[in-house]
C-alpha cells in the first residue's frame, strides 16, 4: 500500500488555536452573564461551528440567535489570529518534511473560510496543494464530507491518504472517510480504534514514520 498524499487538521493539530477560541467564547458569553466553563470549552472542541452557535444560543437563554453567536465568535478569533499564529510542536517541521517529500497535502478544517484564509496566509499558501474549510462541505466533521472533497481534490484515492487529527469529531471524519489516522489527541482522550494510530505529538514525526502509519493501518483493514 503506498501513501499518496497527507490531510492535516488545522486547529490543535498544526495551530494551537484552542486558546485563542477559548478566550472569544469566555469573553463572548460574558457579555450574557454566563461564566464559560472547562466542560463547555470539551464539549465544542472540534465544533462544527454550527453546534457552537447553537450551544451558545441555549446557555444564552436565546439572547441571539445561533448564527449571530457563530459569526461573533469566528471574528473574535479572526482579530487573535491577526496577532499571529502559536504552531503545535513539531507541525512545521512535518509540513516541511511532507512538502520535500513531493507528497500531495491539503489542510482540512470545520473553521470558516475566513480563517482557513487567514491561516494559510500565515503559514505560506505553498505548503498545501488545496484548502477544506466549512462553507465547501454540506455536512462538517464529524461527517467525512470534507475528508472525501480534499482527497478528490487532489485527485487520489482517499484510502491511500494518511489523515493528522487531534480530536474526537476529527478523528471520527478520518476513519469514515476510509482514510488511515494519526490522532495526536490535544485537551482530550481519544479511544483505540481500527486504521487508527494514536501518538504523543507531531515531534520528531518523520516521512518513514507516516509511511509505516499508514501501512499499519491497510494492514489491520486486512486482518478484519
Amino acid at each position: 500500500m503506498k501513501l499518496s498524499a497527507v490531510l492535516f487538521d488545522m486547529d490543535g493539530t498544526l495551530i494551537d488555536s484552542e486558546p485563542y477560541w477559548l478566550a472569544a467564547e469566555t469573553e463572548l458569553m460574558s457579555r450574557y452573564g454566563y461564566a464559560w466553563t472547562e466542560f463547555d470549552q470539551q464539549f465544542c472542541l472540534g465544533g462544527p461551528l454550527s453546534k457552537v452557535g447553537r450551544y451558545m444560543h441555549e446557555k444564552a437563554r436565546g439572547a441571539e440567535s445561533p448564527e449571530f453567536f457563530e459569526e461573533t465568535l469566528v471574528d473574535l478569533v479572526s482579530a487573535k489570529f491577526d496577532m499571529g499564529l502559536s504552531y503545535m510542536p513539531g507541525a512545521m517541521e512535518i509540513l516541511s518534511i511532507v512538502q520535500g517529500s513531493g507528497l500531495p497535502s491539503a489542510l482540512v478544517s470545520a473553521s470558516p473560510r475566513l480563517l482557513v484564509d487567514r491561516a494559510l496566509e500565515l503559514f505560506g499558501e505553498d505548503l498545501f496543494a488545496t484548502s477544506v474549510a466549512n462553507s465547501d462541505v454540506v455536512n462538517s466533521k464529524p461527517d467525512p464530507e470534507s475528508y472525501l472533497l480534499a482527497a478528490k481534490r487532489l485527485g487520489v484515492n482517499i484510502s491511500e491518504c494518511l489523515v493528522i487529527e487531534d480530536s474526537k469529531t476529527g478523528i471520527a471524519a478520518g476513519l469514515a472517510s476510509g482514510a488511515h489516522v494519526l490522532g495526536v489527541p490535544h485537551l482530550v482522550s481519544i479511544d483505540p480504534a481500527q486504521r487508527l494510530t494514536l501518538r504523543d505529538g507531531l515531534v520528531g514525526l518523520t516521512l518513514s514514520d507516516l509511511e509505516a502509519i499508514a501501512q499499519s493501518g491497510h494492514q489491520q483493514q486486512k486482518e478484519q
